[in-house]
């Protein structure tokens, strides 16, 4: 145990994830990347979770977030995130989602026809 301030020891910060995933590692069909979106499912009620797995709920209650930011917000590394994340997707706790496309260029005359028109009919 640590005192106030002290840090904690390296080999306690490197058994913590793994203790986190029981050992696990990703998945092989990994669906996540760091731009994938996520929110708690509506439709399941948390039962019986880890506290991890419970906070990972709690923070994404408030609508889409990324991976990258989930991660950020729950200081822990991507990979342990992303089984966390694929244990609760598979049991129905987490909606996924594709991040936006980029936007595609638009062909500047078809703007430039537009500015026209609105420009001819408004003045």
């Amino acid at each position: 145990m640590t005192a106030p301030g002290e840090q904690e020891p390296e080999s306690a910060q490197l058994v913590r994830p793994y203790v986190i995933t029981n050992g696990r590692g990703l998945p092989e069909n990994d669906q996540f990347n760091l731009i994938t979106l996520v929110t708690a499912s509506e439709q399941r009620q948390p039962g019986h979770l880890d506290p991890e797995k419970r906070r990972l709920l709690e923070l994404c209650a408030g609508g889409y977030l990324s991976v990258a930011e989930i991660a950020g917000h729950m200081g822990l590394p991507i990979g342990i995130v992303k089984v966390l994340l694929s244990d609760l997707s598979t049991d129905g706790y987490l909606v996924t989602r594709a991040p936006a496309p980029p936007a595609q260029l638009v062909d500047v005359s078809l703007l430039q026809e537009v500015l026209d028109g609105l420009q001819a009919r408004f003045g």
